[in-house]
């Protein structure tokens, strides 16, 4: 018998919410790379296609729009964390879990308006994201992204400690703050 394999590494990291300080906002690294940029190359071609009618916008513009169509998900009054952590682990029955969560939201605040979602399954040693999909897109289908296996002690570990940062990181890689 073969121990699995988790190739994968995952950051959980938080940030303020600018414009709303009750909120924390939580986003996600996959191998040291923001999940949204994952996500932006995964849905290039399928927003294209849905865009090609609107070719005003310059590539700066352009690209502003796929690395801006998600956002960290928002937890209101979560300053120890407890709230992120139960979510990403499915939250009451953290020791199993099977089924879709939102991984990523919407920039207006209201997670559900254009989540990101994923199957995740977490078993005593690993948790597994795959299956993403934009809920609001079904044609698009899976998008080509993933699986992604995480050591369980590392995700666990990388929840109870999210990288702190002092602005959407996102903001660094177009040129903002």
């Amino acid at each position: 018998m073969s121990l699995p394999s988790a190739p994968h590494q995952v950051e959980f990291l938080h940030h303020p919410c600018p414009d709303y300080p009750h909120l924390t906002a939580w986003g996600i690294r996959v191998d040291g790379t923001d999940l949204r940029v994952l996500v932006a190359e995964a849905t290039r071609a399928l927003w294209g296609r849905e865009l090609e009618e609107e070719d005003d916008d310059t590539p700066q513009e352009r690209e502003e729009f796929l690395l801006r169509q998600h956002a960290p998900l928002y937890f209101d009054d979560d300053a120890d964390g407890a709230l992120a952590r139960a979510h990403f682990l499915g939250g009451a029955q953290p020791e199993l879990l099977d089924g879709d969560l939102y991984l990523l939201g919407c920039r207006c605040g209201i997670d559900a308006c254009w989540p990101l979602s994923a199957t995740v399954r977490a078993t005593a040693t690993e948790v597994t994201w795959s299956g993403f999909h934009q809920v609001h897109r079904p044609e698009w289908g899976e998008l080509p992204m993933g699986p992604y296996v995480f050591a369980r002690p590392a995700y666990d570990a990388a929840l109870a400690a999210p990288v702190p940062l002092p602005q959407d990181p996102v903001d660094a890689l177009l040129g903002e703050g």
